[in-house]
């Protein structure tokens, strides 16, 4: 833990730590919802929406890696127990048990859709409070907007496709 990195945030430090492990719990729930999504899917489009699935995936899981290093770096431990993912994340998961291509993309545009609100809260709540932080927020809303962007591309095109 970085003495000065701590002292910049201050008193705000255990709400920070609270929210990133919010974070963390969501980002683990979204990688596992991509990349389990991506091996069960089924229909039209399949093998698109596997490759688009399998790339969130990624980022997510890389996200998980971000608000990780941060958490230790402000003193706190992430959480440690799976379990406590669904307890602390606001989220959620939907599990794919209808594995066709439009229920997948659905559920993964809603969560993308929650993960934007969320990230935008964050960012609203923690401000200059804690810069490296709203840095981090800010670089994982980006992604998550592209997110939402690349999947209802997907849902739109997948439309025209059933159309036919």
């Amino acid at each position: 833990m970085g003495t000065k990195g701590r002292e910049i945030v201050g008193e705000y430090v255990d709400r920070v730590l609270e929210l990133l492990n919010k974070a963390f719990a969501e980002e683990w729930l979204a990688y596992y919802q991509y990349w389990i999504g991506a091996k069960v899917v089924q229909g039209p489009m399949k093998d698109a929406i596997i490759a688009e699935l399998l790339q969130h995936a990624a980022d997510e899981l890389r996200h998980a890696d971000m608000v990780s290093n941060r958490i230790i770096q402000l003193g706190g431990t992430p959480l440690t127990n799976p379990k406590q993912w669904f307890e602390w994340a606001h989220c959620g998961y939907a599990a794919p048990d209808d594995p066709f291509v439009r229920t997948i993309l659905e559920q993964n545009i809603s969560g993308e859709q929650c993960a934007i609100n969320t990230y935008n809260s964050f960012i609203q709540e923690i401000g200059m409070k804690d810069p490296v932080t709203y840095n981090i927020a800010v670089q994982i809303l980006q992604d998550e907007v592209e997110h939402e962007e690349d999947l209802q591309s997907l849902y739109e095109d997948l439309g025209i496709f059933l159309k036919k």
